[in-house]
């Protein structure tokens, strides 16, 4: 079984492929009707007499040495339930899931379930990929250096994105906005969208002491630099301590680098031969957030049951 490493070896960085293949288009196209049945969850509408946390931005953020020349946005919630030690769950693709009019509304719903007392006190940390100062190659030759840098970050199967998000950005939260974070890895919860979701799935992977929660919603598990060799990864070795929540719909990407449906049965039929604690949501939908925002505040308390 070759490492990580060499997979990624052996796929390079020299694989990027046109815009179109095969007369089909390496893009995702998503029709409203095949999302028309899911919207925000209950708990991301709070009511008027519900606490409300607090959101601090920290605008071009550029303290990697992991990542060197790039610049970041992120932003921190911090919710109105205090702790003398927070649990933490890490967005990739922050904005998308820190909007307060899309389809997930993280911190609305986190506000809710403090309120209600359904969760411990949860610190939201929102990053966005980087914006690098450099070239960058990506594995479509029609991206342009943010992208590629997102898929630099998010696609491959090496561990430096968990490096990134445990031994930098971690403790320069808890620095910067005066808190304990919980280093208990049932704590802390990894979680994104597309690229972000094998992103969310591999920091936990390569870090189980750091991180033992994952939600991966239409996560790319596809041919990016080596993600489809993910499910072999999970059946090949020992079962991690891991907890993970997998979303995708019959609608979701299909493009030359694969199909998303079909590689997140793959993907939780892997999870369920290895015997991880998982959960799989297939529903109807596209390659977007509708879906994992309808069941998002369900999801919380699954992941975090006990």
């Amino acid at each position: 079984m070759p490492t990580d490493a060499e997979i990624i070896t052996r796929l390079g960085l020299d694989q990027s492929i046109a815009a179109s293949v095969n007369g089909r288009e390496n893009g995702v196209h998503n029709r409203p009707e095949w999302d028309a049945a899911y919207h925000p969850c209950e708990q991301a509408y709070p009511a008027p007499d519900t606490p409300s946390g607090t959101v601090q931005r920290f605008e071009q953020w550029a303290e990697s040495n992991i990542y060197p020349g790039t610049t970041r946005d992120l932003w921190v919630y911090l919710p109105a339930t205090k702790s003398d030690r927070y649990r933490v769950v890490i967005f990739n693709d922050g904005a998308w899931y820190l909007g307060r009019k899309g389809p997930v509304r993280a911190t609305h719903v986190l506000d809710v379930l403090h309120h209600q007392g359904d969760i411990e006190p949860t610190i939201g940390v929102f990053i966005n990929p980087g914006n690098p100062d450099h070239k960058v190659l990506g594995p479509i030759d029609s991206y342009d250096d943010r992208s590629a840098q997102r898929s630099h970050e998010y696609d491959r199967l090496a561990p430096d994105y968990g490096r990134f998000v445990f031994q930098e950005v971690l403790p320069f939260v808890a620095t910067q906005m005066g808190v304990n974070i919980s280093d208990n890895p049932t704590h802390r919860t990894s979680c994104g969208i597309s690229s972000g979701g094998i992103a969310a799935f591999m920091a936990a992977w390569h870090h189980p002491d750091q991180c033992q929660r994952v939600i991966s919603h239409c996560g790319s598990f596809t041919d990016i630099w080596g993600g489809h060799n993910t499910p072999s990864l999970v059946r090949q070795n020992p079962a991690k301590p891991l907890r993970v929540f997998l979303q995708s719909g019959a609608n979701d990407a299909n493009t030359p680098f694969g199909n998303w449906a079909l590689a997140n049965k793959t993907m939780a039929s892997a999870l369920d031969w290895a015997g991880y604690d998982y959960k799989f949501e297939f529903g109807t939908g596209g390659h977007n957030l509708d879906h994992g925002g309808a069941v998002f505040a369900d999801t919380l308390l699954w992941l975090w049951r006990d």
